[in-house]
């Protein structure tokens, strides 16, 4: 595995000037061969003049956030992320490598979840080369690399966990989704850790049914919805029963028997639990007739 190297190099600017001055210099020498009509002079100059001008071909530039891998007749050499003019080796290959923070956003990707019903599922991955020889010489396209390796983990972490939490199941992915963040995150940087990238951060960016069952979902998310808020109402309904019960008891406000209790009790869960509200009726005789 090739790892980044950092290789010092040399400021544009000055060998500007140097080469400037060489390449002068050389003109000269050659104007002067020429007149003196000496041929060993004459071609010392051209080579010299030669040699200025492939020096020039070593002058390249480096932007901000971005690197550049040096290469000699296929070897890697090194690794320069100094922004500015600069001088390297002429016969260097140099490669350009952005370091800059990326987003990828992903096809909405139709999968099952551990319980097997079909859903629809995107991520965004935000992510950015730290090694840039092992993004070059490690895998074909890095970039691909990085979309191909995304999506194949969140295929994964989909069928790794449900779309709602049922009993027994501690994490989904509709109801915590910073977990499955985090989970994402990880899965996704194991499988890029080759390829010199850092995912800086990875979530759910869309999460749905899959069409032909998002009617019958939904249906059975208003079911459990009702039957929670029942519930709810039933416990909130005895608790209020219970305790009319107990303050007529304790202040001895009126004794009833076993069946005037059970029938108070109907009448208060009747009136506490129902939709509409209840029309009062007042009895003006007694209750044991």
């Amino acid at each position: 595995m090739i790892r980044e190297e950092v290789r010092p190099v040399s400021s544009g600017y000055l060998l500007i000037g140097v080469l400037l001055v060489a390449q002068l210099a050389t003109a000269y020498a050659i104007f002067v061969t020429l007149r003196a009509m000496s041929v060993p002079g004459l071609v010392v100059s051209v080579l010299a003049s030669v040699v200025v001008l492939i020096c020039w071909a070593g002058l390249f530039m480096v932007h901000p956030n971005e690197a550049k891998v040096m290469q000699l007749f296929g070897k890697y050499v090194g690794t320069t992320h100094d922004s500015g003019l600069k001088w390297a080796n002429p016969f260097f290959a140099k490669s350009a490598v952005s370091t800059r923070i990326r987003n990828f956003e992903s096809a909405k990707l139709k999968v099952n979840d551990s319980r097997g019903s079909p859903i629809e599922i995107a991520a965004v991955v935000v992510w950015k080369v730290f090694d840039t020889a092992e993004a070059l010489f490690e895998v074909d396209d890095y970039e691909e690399f990085v979309q191909i390796q995304s999506e194949s983990a969140l295929r994964n972490l989909s069928t790794t966990y449900p779309y709602e939490p049922h009993e027994g199941e501690a994490t989904a992915l509709r109801s915590h989704p910073a977990e499955i963040a985090t989970a994402l995150r990880e899965e996704i940087q194991d499988r890029l850790e080759q390829a010199g990238v850092t995912v800086i951060e990875a979530r759910i960016s869309h999460l749905a049914y899959a069409p032909e069952i998002a009617n019958a979902m939904l249906r059975r998310q208003q079911a459990s919805a009702i039957i929670s808020a029942r519930q709810q109402i039933v416990r909130g309904a005895v608790g209020m029963v219970d305790m009319a019960l107990g303050e007529l008891r304790e202040h001895g406000v009126v004794e009833l028997d076993e069946e005037r209790k059970a029938a108070m009790v109907s009448n208060l869960l009747v009136v506490l639990c129902g939709e509409e509200s209840a029309q009062p009726v007042v009895n003006t005789g007694s209750l044991y007739t």
